[in-house]
C-alpha cells in the first residue's frame, strides 16, 4: 500500500510560489531552505496544515523533500514516485533520485562555497541535522521559523478532533501494563515520545488528526516509575480523562518546550524520530540525552493475541468486501462503461456494507492501463480513465476497522490478457509465493528476504522500485516501523510482526502489477529431520484470490501450483457461507483448482 492524497497545488502554481519563497530567502540572506514532508511529530502522515512540500512543489507522495536554493529547487523523490513527480511538478523544480543522491553531496556541488541552509527544526529529526552538520562542514545549519509559512496565506488550522478511548477487548493490554513494563527497561529518567501511533499504542488512545489514520497528534513524556505527561491541543483529550486515570496527565501543547527544559535527567530521544528542536532544548537546558529506539516501537510491532485475533476478524470481513467487489466488476467491466473512479467508489461502498467500516486505510489506488505503472497513482477527475478490455487494472485498498487494519492489492484484466500481461504476473504472483512459504531462523530480518519476491523478476531481467513489505499497525497507521521487508530493513523480525507482501512490475505508459497480501509472523513447527534451531515462518491474513486469467500455469513449479490451489481452497471455505448466491458463485469459480 502507498498512501496518497488530493493535491493542494498545481504544476501552474509551483512557479509563483517557489519565487516567492525566494523572495523571503533573500529577505532574510539564506542560500538554502530545505521543505520536508514531514510535522513536529514526525511521522509518516501529515495533516493539511502541515502538507508544505505538496502546496509548494504539487508533490503529493508520501515521502521527499524539497531542497530550494536562488538557482535550483532540487525536489528528492525515490523510485516510487519518478513517474508521478513529473506529472505534478513544473519544470522549475529538478527531480533528484534520492537515496541515491543524498543530500550534503548534492548541496556541496550546488554551493561549492557553502553558505547558509536554513530549516524549520521543527521538521527535521535530530539525527538528520546532525548528519547534515557533520558533512557540511563550510556550511552554516540554521534554525528559522518555517518560510512556508510566511507565504501560505491561506494555510489550514491545525487538527482539533478530540481523542477517543482505544478498549481493551481490542487492546489486549492496559495503558497501565504498558508504561509498567516500558518504565522497568526505559534506561533513563525519562524517554519522549512524538511519534502520533507510538502514543496511541501506549496509551490506548486512538484519533482524528490525520486521514485515514486514527491516530492523536499530541508529545508524551514516560517517567521511569510509569507516570506519562500529555502535551495536546486544549480540550482534546477532555473525553479520555477517565480512561487515562491519575497517573497520565494532560498539559497544553504550548508548554511541551518549557516542560522539556525542566526535565531530570538523563533523558531518552530517538534521534530518528525526535524533532531536532527538542534535542536542542535538552542541550541548551545541560540535560544529559540518551540516544535510543523509541521505547515503544518494538512492542507495538509484535501484537499481543488480541490483536492478531482482531486481525484475522478484520481480514474475514474485508476479505468479504472484496469479494463481492470482484463479483460485481467481473459482470460489469466487460460493457466499458465503468471508470477508475467507479472503481474506487464502489469498492468504498461495499466495504461500508459490513456496518463494521470506520474509515477507508488509505486513499484507494485504481490505475488502469498504464495509469497501473504509477507505483502511488491517485485517480482526478483529470486522469480518470475508463476500464477498456485488454488492459490491466491495479486496485490497492484496505480498511480501518476497531479490530484491525487491512491493506490488499488484486491486479485484474479487463476481458483477454496478452501473453505479456500473463507471463509478468505469474512472475510477480511466484515472488509472493516465495515470501509466503518461506521459514526463517529467528534474527533474520527482512533484508535478508526480499531478494525471494525478487527472484522470478530477476531471472528475467525485470524489477520493482519499491520494497516488498511495510508493517502494518493494529487499528492504527497503515505504514508501521520498524518491522519491513526491503534492501534497507535491518530489523529481525518476531512472532506478531504484520506486514505486507507485495512485489510488484511497472512497464511506464503501459501496465502495472501488484499483488499483495498481509501476513504475520510466527513461530514454525519443527520438521522432521530438521536441527533444533528455532524457526519462524509467516501466516497468511489476506484471503482474496488471484485472476487465475493471468496466470501461466506453464510457469509455476508443483509446488507453486499447490501453494495457489490451497490458498484458493481455504479462501472459498474461510469466506464461502458469508456471501449472497451471486458472489459466492463467482468465488466458487475463481477458487476453483488450477
Amino acid at each position: 500500500m502507498f498512501q496518497t492524497f488530493e493535491a493542494q497545488s498545481s504544476p501552474d502554481q509551483g512557479p509563483p510560489r517557489l519565487a516567492a519563497l525566494r523572495l523571503l530567502m533573500a529577505q532574510h540572506e539564506l542560500d538554502c531552505f530545505l521543505v520536508p514532508r514531514a510535522d513536529a511529530h514526525q511521522g509518516e502522515y501529515v495533516a493539511p496544515r502541515d502538507a508544505r512540500l505538496e502546496w509548494l512543489t504539487g508533490f503529493s507522495g508520501s515521502a521527499g523533500f524539497c531542497a530550494v536554493l536562488q538557482g535550483i529547487a532540487g525536489i528528492f523523490i525515490d523510485g516510487r514516485y519518478r513517474v508521478q513527480v513529473r506529472a505534478q511538478v513544473a519544470d522549475d523544480y529538478t527531480p533528484v533520485h534520492w537515496p541515491e543522491v543524498k543530500l550534503a553531496d548534492w548541496l556541496i556541488e550546488q554551493m561549492p562555497n557553502g553558505g547558509i541552509v536554513a530549516y524549520d527544526p521543527w521538521l527535521h529529526p535530530a539525527s538528520e541535522i546532525a548528519d547534515l552538520r557533520d558533512k557540511l562542514e563550510s556550511f552554516t545549519l540554521r534554525p528559522v521559523a518555517n518560510l512556508v509559512d510566511g507565504i501560505w496565506t491561506d494555510q489550514p488550522d491545525p487538527p482539533n478532533a478530540p481523542f477517543t478511548a482505544h478498549p481493551m477487548e481490542h487492546a489486549g493490554e492496559s495503558h497501565a501494563d504498558k508504561r509498567r513494563r516500558l518504565a522497568a527497561d526505559l534506561g533513563a529518567k525519562a524517554a519522549i515520545i512524538t511519534l502520533p501511533d507510538s502514543i496511541a499504542w501506549l496509551l490506548n488512545i486512538r484519533g482524528t488528526d490525520i486521514e485515514r489514520n486514527p491516530v492523536p497528534q499530541a508529545f508524551a513524556v514516560l517517567s521511569d516509575d510509569g507516570t506519562v505527561n500529555l502535551f495536546a491541543g486544549s480540550g482534546k483529550a477532555n473525553d479520555i480523562s477517565d480512561h487515562l486515570g491519575p497517573d497520565v496527565t494532560v498539559r497544553d501543547v504550548d508548554g511541551f518546550l518549557d516542560a522539556v527544559a525542566a526535565l531530570d535527567g538523563p533523558v531518552r530521544i530517538d534521534p530518528k524520530s525526535c524533532p531536532d528542536v527538542v534535542a536542542s532544548t535538552l542541550r541548551e537546558a545541560g540535560i544529559d540525552i540518551i540516544k535510543d529506539r523509541d521505547p515503544c516501537i518494538l512492542p507495538k510491532a509484535r501484537k499481543n493475541a488480541t490483536e492478531i485475533a482482531g486481525a484475522k476478524a478484520a481480514h474475514e470481513r474485508d476479505g468479504v468486501a472484496m469479494v463481492r467487489f470482484l463479483a460485481s466488476l467481473d459482470a460489469e467491466a466487460p460493457s466499458g462503461k465503468l471508470t477508475e473512479i467507479d472503481v474506487v467508489k464502489a469498492l468504498e461502498e461495499f466495504r461500508r456494507d459490513t456496518n463494521a467500516l470506520r474509515d477507508i486505510s488509505f486513499e484507494t489506488i485504481s490505475g488502469a492501463g498504464p495509469n497501473g505503472a504509477i507505483v502511488h497513482y491517485r485517480v482526478s477527475e483529470d486522469t480518470n480513465r475508463p476500464l477498456k478490455p485488454g488492459e490491466l487494472l491495479l486496485v490497492d485498498s484496505g480498511g480501518q476497522y476497531v479490530d484491525g487494519t487491512t491493506d490488499i492489492t488484486r491486479t485484474m484484466i479487463v476481458g483477454d490478457p496478452t501473453e505479456e500481461h500473463r507471463t509478468c504476473y505469474t512472475r510477480v504472483l511466484q515472488g509472493m509465493i516465495a515470501i509466503s512459504r518461506i521459514r526463517f531462523p529467528k534474527g533474520v530480518g527482512g533484508q535478508h528476504l526480499d531478494a525471494l519476491a525478487r527472484a522470478p523478476l530477476w531471472l528475467a531481467g525485470m524489477d520493482y522500485d519499491h520494497g516488498t513489505g511495510h508493517g502494518v499497525g493494529s487499528y492504527l497507521s497503515v505504514h508501521e516501523g520498524p518491522q519491513g521487508i526491503s534492501r534497507r530493513s535491518e530489523v529481525a523480525l518476531e512472532p506478531g510482526m504484520i506486514l505486507s507482501n507485495e512485489p510488484g512490475y511497472y512497464r511506464e505508459g503501459a501496465f502495472g502489477i501488484r499483488i499483495e497480501n498481509l501476513i504475520v509472523v510466527t513461530e514454525a513447527p519443527a520438521i522432521e529431520g530438521g536441527d533444533d534451531r528455532e524457526m519462524l515462518h509467516f501466516e497468511t491474513l489476506t484471503y482474496v484470490p488471484f485472476d487465475r486469467r493471468l496466470i501461466d500455469v506453464n510457469i509455476l513449479s508443483d509446488a507453486e501450483r499447490d501453494w495457489i490451489d490451497r490458498y484458493h481452497a481455504d479462501t472459498l471455505h474461510l469466506l464461502g457461507e458469508r456471501l449472497d448466491d451471486r458472489a459466492r458463485d463467482w468465488l466458487t469459480k475463481a477458487c476453483a483448482p488450477l
